[in-house]
Parts: C-alpha cells; structure tokens; sequence
C-alpha cells in the first residue's frame, strides 16, 4: 500500500504545476495574509498552510499544493491500515489502497490546495483510530488519538462535524456501548472542544457567519452545489464506477458484522442527512475509505482464488485510474478545455485558468479609464489574483464584498474604485456617478463568472465605510 502512496504522489507532482491557480487557493492565499482564529466561511488551518508554503517560496505552484498532495496520500495508506484492521493481508491493503489511490474524489482532492484534502485526511485517521479501539482486545487510548484528530480536523473544515456526529450516534444505538465506558472517551472530547474552541469563538464573536454561508451553498449558490439527483448519481463515481462492487460489498459486510455495524449505519445516516439539507456530492467522500477497505478482504481473497478474474479486474482498473486522471488532472492544453466535456464533469478544472490575463485586462482598463482608482470585484476570485498577480501592474490591494474580503474592510474614504464583474444594476444606488470600462474576455469560451464580466468605473454617493454594511455579498 505504501507504494500505492508514492506512486500517487508522483503522479500528482508531475501535474500539479500545470495551468494555474484556483480561485479557492488564491483565497487561501489572501486569507493568509489575514491570519486570524477563523473566517466568514472556513476555519483558519488552510491559510496557515498556504502562508506556511508562500513563506517558503511564493511563486511556486507545486509547493502550494505539496501538503494536500500528501494529505491524500495519507489517505491512502490509511485505507491500507483500515483493511488490515479488517483481517486483510498484503494483497488486501494493497488492493484497498489502489481503489482508492485511483479514485475520483482523492485525484482531484490532492491536485488543489484546499480544505477536502485535509478533511478527508482527517476522517480516515479517525475511523484507524476507531477500529484499533474497537478491537477484542482494543486499547481505549485510542481515544485521545480521536479527539485529537477531530479537533485539529475541525479546525480546517467545520464539516467534519457531520461524521463526527454520526458515528457517534450509530455505535451508541449499534454498540458496542462499551467502548464509551472509558474515561479517554470523555477526554477525547475535551481534546477535540479545547482544540476547537478558538474557532467557535470567533464565529460566536462575529455573528455565526459559517451558518449563513452553509444555508447559501444549501441553496444552490455554490458553483459546485448539487441538487438531490445529482448528489445521489455523486456517490457512484466518488470512488470510480468500477469501485462500486467493492465498497458495495464492503457496507454489506459491516453491516452484517455487529462490532462494526456502526460505520454502515453512520453511511446511511449521513448519506439521508446530506440529501435532504442540500450537501454537495463530495461531502460523503470521507466515508468511502472504510466501505473500500472492508470490501477489498473478502475480494482480494476471492481474486486470490480464481486468479483469472484478474484479466477483467486489471483493465477496470486502469480505465477507473485513467478516467480519474484524465477529467481531475490537467493532461490536455488549455485551449482544448472548452471543446471538451472537462469542465461539464469537473467544475473546478475552469477554476484554474485565465487569472493572469484577467488581472492583465484589469490592468489595462484601470490605466485608461481611471488611472488612480482603488478596485472592487464581485468575489474572491477575483480578488485574489489581483492580489497575486497585480504588483506586476501596480495595481493596489483590492476589495470586495464576498466571503472573507467583506470583513477585511471597504476601500478608503470616497475614492473612485474601477469595478470586476458587479453589474451596472447593482451598483445604480451606490454610485454619483457610473461609468463603463469594458468587458472581460478570458478568450477560452469557458462558462464561469469571468466570462464577459463587466468593468465600470464608479465614484460613491457616501464614503464606502457608510456604504460597506449593505456591499456585503454584493456582486
């Protein structure tokens, strides 16, 4: 399993430098530059990280996205260590590990910097910790491994509450029950909630700004939101079609095993409470890991058995490892992107270009409508390339009202701002005086917020600190 492991890694490094930057990552970029215990929309571990890696060398592409290549790998290796938790040998592990080590979900969580990487990092650490305290002869120290983990986990990603929550409830009504009667359980806790509490804090501080953006994404306002159908259609590719079977057959096999009944439970729980309020496909992912391993046993004896079966297995394989590959990795040229079902599939994969260009027609614009204006964008995208890309230019710090930006403060005094994609309706009200400065065009016909965006250049009734309460959002 552990070559499984590297040979991800390798993979991953050798596309990671390709096409450029998300928007997310440039966010994670900007918000590090903002260190604070928490954010209007994500805990503050990922920044951290992402000013940890700029601080070593902030025009590297590769080193940015080096710590969530190495979350998913060790991913993969727990998914090795969870197999052998279920009595599987080499083959096991190894075959656990290359399920997942192939899947959809873990190539494209390890090629962007993000949140989902750790998450799932996080989940999987969990659920090894749990079977080592689930076993006959189990320690209970395991515990403080959990709390630990969760902790931390939450501390990059506020979701991790959810399969926190449900394996929880599903081993209370499953049992066993007496792997609560401990008291590194009731420390565990104490671990995870101290560890968490900065975070809590501020969003205690601030007015729960989290829960307003969870409702949003439930409603559809995220480029990645699903609707139910899709959600449900979601979970069959997670870990690659031809997966299915295994992972399959591996909540089958909890299921019927009392002592781990929990997980299969703590999946369904999950997978009803994400339909109904509206999760993203992806949010079950950190559930996958366990179904694989549990499964990829009793297969990998069976394979062991009947070793013809390996001609169908070893193609299904690669088609699996090779789809992942071709629609999560940036294999083809830019310009083929928008003739091709890529981002139809993988909304994110058009997150990555065009932002050096859009900050070069910023640029230009700015220079010849409104040479000494601040800059206000419709989002965070936005934002943050002007951030990193805008020094070439000249160009000041910009300001915006979406997420994070709004509560980083408005632009100064009453100074005309050169606007990135706020439409000329929504700022009629703002502005003495509005006028237009182009368009966008980022020149690849590829449907995102970029496209066609309009630039205007506006002068504001009332200083933008009177105006700021009711910008945020605005775009």
């Amino acid at each position: 399993m552990y070559w499984v492991a590297a040979l991800y890694v390798l993979i991953e490094l050798a596309f990671a430098g390709r096409y450029g930057y998300h928007r997310d990552e440039l966010y994670f970029l900007a918000a590090g530059r903002h260190l604070d215990w928490g954010y209007a929309d994500q805990p503050p571990l990922v920044p951290v990280i992402a000013r940890a890696m700029a601080a070593i060398d902030p025009n590297s592409l590769v080193l940015l996205r080096f710590p969530a290549i190495l979350a998913v790998a060790g991913v993969i290796v727990c998914t090795g260590w969870m197999a052998r938790e279920f009595g599987g040998g080499r083959g096991a592990r190894a075959l656990a590990a290359g399920v997942m080590g192939t899947s959809m979900i873990l190539v494209g969580a390890g090629h962007l910097m993000g949140t989902t990487a750790f998450d799932l990092l996080a989940t999987a650490g969990i659920v090894v910790a749990l079977l080592r305290v689930l076993r006959v002869d189990g320690d209970p120290r395991w515990w403080l491994v959990v709390g630990a983990l969760v902790g931390v986990g939450l501390m990059n990603k506020a979701l991790l509450v959810f399969p926190v929550v449900g394996l929880a409830a599903a081993f209370v009504v499953c049992g066993p029950q007496k792997m609560f009667a401990t008291k590194y359980f009731a420390l565990a806790v104490g671990i995870g909630l101290v560890l968490w509490a900065p975070y809590l804090w501020w969003q205690a501080r601030h007015g729960w700004p989290q829960w307003a953006l969870s409702r949003a994404i439930a409603g559809g306002s995220s480029g990645t939101s699903n609707s139910p159908l899709e959600f449900v259609l979601v979970q069959l590719v997670l870990a690659g079609l031809f997966a299915v079977p295994v992972w399959g057959y591996g909540w089958w096999r909890l299921w019927r095993e009392p002592r781990y009944r929990g997980f299969a439970v703590a999946y369904v729980l999950l997978f009803v409470v994400f339909l109904v309020t509206g999760g993203k496909g992806y949010y079950l992912a950190g559930m996958y890991p366990v179904l694989v391993a549990a499964g990829a046993v009793p297969f990998a004896a069976w394979l062991g058995a009947h070793r013809r079966a390996w001609v169908a297995v070893v193609p299904a394989g690669l088609v699996n490892a090779a789809m992942a590959v071709v629609l999560f990795l940036p294999v083809f040229p830019v310009a083929a992107l928008a003739h091709s079902p890529i981002v139809a599939v993988n909304y994110d994969m058009g997150e990555t270009v065009g932002w050096p260009d859009l900050v070069a027609q910023v640029a230009a614009a700015r220079a010849r409508y409104a040479p000494s204006a601040g800059l206000l964008t419709a989002n965070y995208g936005e934002a943050g390339a002007i951030e990193r890309f805008g020094g070439a230019y000249g160009l000041p710090t910009p300001h915006s009202g979406h997420n994070s930006y709004w509560w980083w403060g408005p632009p100064p005094g009453a100074e005309p701002v050169l606007t990135v994609g706020i439409p000329a309706e929504r700022l009629t009200a703002l502005c003495a005086d509005l006028r237009p400065a182009g368009r966008l065009d980022n020149g690849l016909d590829l449907d995102n917020d970029e496209q066609h965006a309009p630039l205007s250049v506006c002068t504001p009734r009332v200083p933008w600190a009177t105006a700021w309460p009711r910008m945020k959002g605005l775009g």
